[in-house]
């Protein structure tokens, strides 16, 4: 079964970088649509950025030209580099897999202003 944990959130200023990281077991990693979603308290979980197998990737608008995913196969490691971070940022975000559709247990990023 596969699992996924992700790492890397926490507290940052505006204008800031993190880095997230999601590290998955088993052995579909290298075919498997890598993405990060994030949940903001009341809103719904939205897509951030995902990878396919083949390094195509798509971003929503509201990250273009800050946010950079990418996947280290040999580690089934999928990267999610956020830099200019803004307060608009805040939420708990989440490591997914299809196939076949896992999530991890999501990490806290906060962006004070």
């Amino acid at each position: 079964q596969v699992q996924l944990v992700e790492s890397g959130g926490g507290l940052v200023q505006a204008g800031g970088s993190l880095r997230l990281s999601c590290a998955a077991s088993g052995s579909i990693f290298s075919i498997s649509v890598m993405g990060w979603y994030r949940q903001a308290p009341g809103k719904q979980r939205e897509l951030v950025a995902h990878i396919t197998s083949g390094d195509a990737t798509n971003y929503a608008d509201s990250v273009k030209g800050r946010f950079t995913i990418s996947r280290d196969n040999a580690k089934n490691t999928v990267y999610l580099q956020m830099n200019s971070l803004k307060p608009e940022d805040t939420a708990v975000y989440y490591c997914n897999l299809k196939p076949p559709n896992v999530w991890g247990q999501g990490t806290q990023v906060t962006v004070s202003s």
